[in-house]
């Protein structure tokens, strides 16, 4: 049984093992570095974050901070969605798309409008995510022409896109070029 909650600071050893098993060695230090660094950012906040679990072993996290969008118009509440990561013996097992699907739905309880994130297309597609480009919303950095559609958008509350575009400022820690690379 799956056991989606929120987690603690007692939770950030297992939470590194996880993005280490997720993407290995070459690029999971880059990543547990990211997360902790979001996790202590104040320009992060608030974020959520969520872990799931097995058997009382933390076996997936994700993570959702705080951004803004730089534009004339309405307030528009803004979350990035960066790590996703299970551990690999438990992937393609629908943790991930739980993660996803209940971060979503408790940001969309708080509030959030909009919902981004740097990704695989097929993946992000399936949970209503879609270029954001295409619709007037740029990433903190270029995107390659080749990894557009890999930067996507989530509108939870309905009449958002289409009505506002402009350029996204993430938190401190994120705002590096090397986070932007798909």
């Amino acid at each position: 049984m799956l056991k989606i909650r929120r987690t603690t600071d007692s939770d950030r050893s297992a939470i590194s093992d996880i993005h280490m098993s997720a993407f290995g060695q070459a690029q999971g230090q880059e990543i547990v570095e990211l997360v902790n660094g979001l996790l202590g950012d104040e320009t992060a906040k608030p974020l959520l974050s969520l872990a799931a679990e097995k058997e009382n072993t933390i076996v997936a996290h994700i993570l959702f901070t705080r951004a803004t969008l730089h534009h004339e118009q309405q307030d528009v509440s803004v979350r990035i969605l960066a790590p996703l990561a299970v551990m690999s013996e438990f992937q393609d097992g629908g943790i991930g798309e739980a993660l996803i699907s209940e971060g979503l739905k408790q940001l969309a309880e708080t509030g959030v409008d909009l919902v981004f994130v740097l990704g695989h297309p097929g993946y992000y597609a399936k949970f209503g995510f879609q270029p954001a480009g295409a619709l007037g919303f740029a990433a903190p950095y270029p995107i390659p022409s080749e990894h557009a559609d890999a930067w996507m958008v989530q509108e939870l509350r309905p009449g958002v896109i289409g009505n506002i575009q402009g350029r996204i400022q993430c938190a401190g820690v994120l705002d590096q070029p090397r986070h932007w690379r798909e």
